[in-house]
């Protein structure tokens, strides 16, 4: 499958499968010194807090919703109100809410412009993208909302982010999820590929054998249902090279769900809970 870059550049790339283990990847992954200016737009939100378009505003709507879930849900699957990592903390909205909630909170964040806004946010230093700095098993919760698919070096950051994970911290981690209805139905505009920012296009199955490797196994999987109903929205707007329809997109979004309800839980994007196997 070829698919477009339609936020930046206009250019395509592959969708690839590994042979050995099935996870999907973008063909050519511009390398971390070059994959910079494919950021490089107004459109690309967890960077930005614009209100400019309908795609932006109907994103910082969701945002209000989505940020008291996540923190609900650290609380409840954290085993204490302790330290918490935010590993692509983005502007920082996540972690000033934790902050809030009583949480610690320390952040990691490549982009200069979203970093200076997190450390105004939650007046704290934010990290660039050195984990080695941190003390080993000193994080009650490590979370990735929308990040490990941007990872340029996935198995030696996961190894990192388990050191620093205390033996009763939970890894929680979202992705889309490749194997959803609305990506079966969009296919090559389905904008959650979102290449070549994706580097990585993961399933339950995939995700859950890369954590299995690094001795983090999944212990439960959850829905980001708003997800389906944003994806649907960019897809029909990449689709019909115009305006999105927001009825299509919101029948899309309906149906994604509705199938993944009554067809083993295969929703667009998905929240994977991890801890530590036991030794």
């Amino acid at each position: 499958m070829v698919v477009e870059d339609h936020s930046v550049s206009h250019e395509s790339f592959a969708i690839v499968q590994c042979a050995g283990c099935g996870l999907l990847l973008t063909n050519p992954r511009p390398d971390a010194e070059h994959i910079g200016r494919y950021y490089e737009s107004e459109d690309y939100v967890s960077h930005s807090d614009t209100n400019k378009g309908l795609t932006n505003r109907l994103y910082q709507l969701a945002r209000v919703y989505t940020l008291r879930r996540k923190v609900s849900l650290v609380n409840k699957q954290a085993p204490r109100r302790g330290r918490l990592l935010d590993y692509g903390c983005g502007t920082g909205h996540f972690l000033a809410a934790c902050q809030q909630a009583g949480w610690q909170v320390a952040g990691v964040e490549p982009s200069p412009v979203a970093r200076a806004q997190a450390q105004q946010r939650t007046g704290q230093p934010i990290s660039a993208a050195d984990l080695s700095e941190l003390a080993p098993e000193s994080f009650d919760a490590i979370t990735l909302w929308h990040v490990l698919e941007h990872v340029h070096e996935l198995n030696a950051t996961l190894k990192q982010l388990v050191r620093l994970l205390k033996p009763d911290g939970v890894l929680i981690i979202a992705v889309p999820n490749a194997d959803s209805p609305d990506a079966q139905y969009y296919r090559e505009q389905w904008a959650a590929y979102d290449v070549p920012r994706h580097l990585y296009h993961f399933t339950p199955a995939t995700l859950g054998k890369l954590l299995r490797k690094h001795h983090v196994p999944v212990r439960q999987t959850l829905p980001l249902m708003l997800d389906a109903y944003y994806v649907s929205l960019l897809s029909e707007r990449y689709r019909a090279e115009r305006n999105a329809g927001l009825l299509a997109a919101f029948k899309a979004g309906y149906h994604s769900n509705r199938q993944a309800a009554q067809h083993g839980g295969q929703y667009s994007s998905l929240i994977y809970v991890a801890a530590k196997a036991a030794k």
